[in-house]
């Protein structure tokens, strides 16, 4: 459905941040979510000193800073530069791609991200503007995606087969850019995928279909996905070690690499449950939530559960989710 909007994207950047109620609030992309330990640990000192100590995982596989005293973006800004986190400052916003963690295809990541931020007429790309790369991330619904030699739009196979997936993504972020006029999202532009096949190619019978597969906690191999209760993070942690961030809010670690304060068993209670940030953090919240979650955790629960401050249900995971939504008379249960 076609959608106009009335103003721009309010998506925070590392530098032009939200003004929450507990401070600034700063996302530094990380496409394909990749940190070696040395660029972890910027990221970690900046939450330590300049913000408040923790870091948030979002589901797009990118990292939040809050807490920051106005005029602290400055100074992690420049922090984020010196490490390379901050490639372009026109493009910042925009450098959203969300990898399949256990495969290898950072490289692959890196040369989409870095060719995107060439073209000029990119930086006028929304911050909900999405990349996916991968089988395991096709499902969630990203404006162009890469499944071996498969293109997709708006998350679905679009059943053009490309040969240079790095100028594929290009040309379709122009196409999209080119007829989305107010849209955020291609699936708001009407026609928009049909518009960007016809200028891309002759598109083929077959299909794959979206997916959604999340990564368990545990061992995998020479590698350890270790959970994150509620998505935050203490900065205090994983110092000196390298990580991969996932769209469902854990890292994947080397084997052996100490994890505690996570959880790396798929029966723990946290295993599934979100949450919005709630208060203090959020003036709409109607609620501390993570402090509910908290008092809530070892009550009997299966499957996943999202937890939301207010009717807007803010960070939902796509799919099948319980939802506990606060109405400042409790919570109302939606399934």
């Amino acid at each position: 459905m076609p959608q106009d909007r009335e103003r721009p994207d309010a998506c925070p950047g590392a530098v032009d941040v939200h003004r929450a109620a507990d401070g600034g609030l700063a996302r530094v992309r990380v496409p394909g979510g990749t940190l070696t330990a040395a660029r972890f640990d910027v990221v970690r000192q900046a939450a330590l000193e300049l913000g408040d100590g923790w870091i948030e995982l979002t589901s797009r596989a990118n990292l939040q800073i809050r807490g920051l005293a106005p005029g602290a973006e400055h100074e992690l800004g420049a922090r984020l530069r010196d490490a390379g986190l901050l490639p372009s400052a026109t493009h910042e916003r925009m450098r959203n791609t969300v990898a399949a963690p256990l495969e290898d295809n950072q490289d692959l990541v890196d040369a989409v991200d870095a060719a995107l931020c060439r073209v000029p007429e990119l930086a006028e790309l929304p911050g909900r503007f999405l990349v996916t790369v991968g089988e395991s991330v096709s499902g969630l619904g990203g404006d162009i995606g890469l499944v071996g030699d498969a293109l997709f739009l708006a998350g679905r196979d679009s059943g053009l087969r490309v040969t240079d997936p790095v100028a594929a993504v290009v040309a379709a972020a122009r196409e999209f850019q080119a007829v989305r006029g107010t849209a955020w999202r291609l699936s708001e532009v009407d026609g928009g995928v049909r518009k960007i096949t016809a200028a891309l190619g002759r598109p083929g019978p077959d299909r794959i279909a979206p997916a959604v597969i999340p990564v368990a906690p545990g061992p995998h191999g020479d590698r350890l996905v270790a959970g994150v209760p509620l998505g935050r993070l203490d900065a205090r942690l994983l110092a000196g070690t390298p990580v991969r961030v996932t769209p469902w809010r854990s890292l994947v670690l080397p084997a052996g690499a100490d994890a505690s304060g996570l959880f790396t068993d798929p029966a723990s209670p946290w295993h599934g449950v979100t949450a919005c940030a709630g208060r203090p953090g959020c003036a709409k919240s109607l609620t501390d939530v993570r402090a509910d979650v908290v008092r809530w955790i070892n009550t009997p629960h299966r499957g996943r559960v999202h937890w939301s401050g207010c009717a807007r249900r803010c960070g939902r995971p796509p799919g099948d989710v319980v939802e506990f939504v606060a109405t400042g008379d409790g919570y109302e249960e939606i399934r």
